[in-house]
């Protein structure tokens, strides 16, 4: 089945109709906003924030505590504005924790922070392993963790999205804010890679 033939693409289809028919919007007016958000959204604005975080204890602290906060301290994307409708939540790996994200139920994903999903993300296969068996799902990546390295799974829905702090590579500490963000991939933000 296809996106298009998604029962929530209909019924997407048809709110996007009413909107138009009763003179809020036009489809034109739709397709512009669509393309403005896409172009802001890119695994680059996730990648300042942990960069940002791994230069600034009190920043890290902040985007741990409360991420849309924090993210609003940030200007990211052309605009100098993402929106995020919902409620961001960072988890931090550590020596001993390793996170990864998920939504089992769709493919809910902080889009504005990471760009557009992978296919995999939404794919059934990564959906309903990961949470079952994440060390092996994580190893079919290519990420191979120690036994003694606990791995959580963040479940994410439309109220709440998950984002992975890294852990800051060794040997980083001359580099700047921008060196750090490129080092950052949307698998290390994902969690199915480490950075």
């Amino acid at each position: 089945m296809s996106h298009v033939d998604l029962p929530v693409a209909a019924r997407v289809r048809r709110l996007e109709e009413r909107a138009i028919a009763a003179g809020l919007t036009s489809d034109r007016e739709l397709d512009e906003t669509l393309s403005r958000f896409m172009r802001d959204a890119a695994p680059t604005n996730g990648a300042r924030l942990v960069a940002r975080a791994w230069t600034d204890p009190a920043f890290r602290e902040r985007l741990l505590e409360d991420g849309n906060a924090a993210a609003a301290e940030v200007r990211l994307g052309s605009s100098g504005s993402v929106p995020m409708d919902y409620r961001l939540k960072v988890v931090e790996n550590t020596a001993r924790v390793h996170n990864v994200i998920v939504c089992t139920l769709c493919s809910c994903y902080p889009v504005s922070l990471l760009g557009p999903s992978p296919s995999w993300y939404k794919s059934h296969a990564y959906r309903a392993r990961v949470v079952r068996e994440p060390r092996e799902v994580l190893a079919e990546f290519g990420l191979h963790l120690p036994d003694e390295v606990e791995i959580a799974v963040w479940d994410s829905s439309s109220e709440v999205r998950y984002m992975v702090l890294p852990r800051r590579p060794d040997g980083t500490e001359g580099l700047t804010e921008e060196a750090l963000a490129a080092l950052v991939t949307r698998e290390g933000l994902i969690g199915t890679a480490a950075v």
